[in-house]
């Protein structure tokens, strides 16, 4: 019987890690990492939602933030996790080195896409006087920045890698969705390009920020780089609310023309997996839907990980 008969098929997402995928669903993730000696390692966690704890956490907008806090956690326990398990045994990872290199990231991203684009734009401010101009060519710089981003990193060999396990993720999730069985030659025939990509949701994010930072009107250059970090959660949060409810009117025209970009860029974020890969993400998704089965069904659940 096809996999996508049980009924959280709309509520599985992913994400791709090194040398492996993360699947989630409402109540569990998994992981599947494809080891050195070939071997496919599968750990499967029990979910635990912010959202269900906190009613509050829950309302329209919070919820957006604190879902984006939760990916951002969850990916990193599952990066964390795929980095010890894709090496060889004699080289891991501390979880303090781990955290270090997350703090690092996250510097990093706040600087060059929040903070440089912002002093880029004043520099220009003389010559277009018109708040709107202004915002949309800071706009414009933080997109570009994002895509020359992008493209470099494409070309690293584990980058690759990476893409092409996200390739995998959208495979399997997509063959699921249909109704497959999902096997490697089942899998492989579907699409790699998924709207629901948290790629298309970067796009997005970008555009609602040029919206955003145009209400602001002119301000001195320290309050306006401050605004740009501070309201990160609450631009997540609109683009969040944003993406629920374009998924309600995904075949509109308006809808796919505002999505386009983020697919676009998605053949550059994903490549055509190999059936290995492909083999790692059934593994992962298997596992939470076999949880979601068991759960279901009033049994105990065996949480691997």
């Amino acid at each position: 019987m096809p996999e996508a008969k049980t009924d959280i098929k709309n509520q599985v997402g992913g994400q791709a890690v090194i040398e492996g995928v993360m699947m989630r669903s409402k109540n569990f993730w998994a992981i599947a990492v494809r080891r050195p000696d070939k071997t496919i390692s599968t750990e499967l966690f029990k979910e635990s939602s912010l959202s269900s704890k906190n009613k509050i956490l829950g309302f329209l907008f919070i919820r957006g933030a604190v879902s984006i806090v939760e990916s951002l956690s969850l990916g990193f326990k599952a990066l964390s996790y795929s980095v010890n398990e894709s090496t060889d045994p004699e080289i891991k990872f501390s979880k303090k080195e781990m955290i270090i290199s997350v703090i690092i990231a996250v510097l990093f991203v706040v600087g060059i896409f929040f903070i440089l684009p912002t002093v880029i734009g004043r520099t220009f401010s003389n010559f277009f006087p018109s708040i709107i101009v202004y915002n949309l060519l800071e706009g414009l710089i933080r997109i570009g920045f994002f895509l020359i981003y992008i493209l470099a990193v494409s070309q690293l060999k584990d980058i690759k890698r990476v893409f092409e396990y996200h390739g995998a993720e959208h495979k399997t999730i997509q063959a699921y969705e249909n109704g497959e069985e999902l096997k490697p030659e089942n899998v492989i025939k579907y699409s790699r390009i998924n709207v629901r990509c948290g790629t298309s949701f970067l796009m997005i994010v970008m555009i609602i920020a040029i919206i955003v930072f145009a209400l602001l009107g002119k301000q001195p250059m320290l309050w306006r780089i401050l605004s740009r970090i501070l309201l990160i959660p609450v631009i997540a949060g609109i683009s969040y609310e944003f993406i629920k409810l374009a998924g309600k009117f995904s075949n509109t025209k308006i809808v796919k023309i505002l999505f386009y970009p983020g697919l676009l860029l998605q053949k550059i974020t994903t490549r055509e997996p190999d059936t290995g890969q492909i083999e790692v993400a059934i593994s992962s998704l298997n596992s939470v839907i076999e949880a979601e089965k068991t759960l279901k069904a009033g049994q105990n659940v065996s949480i691997t990980g």
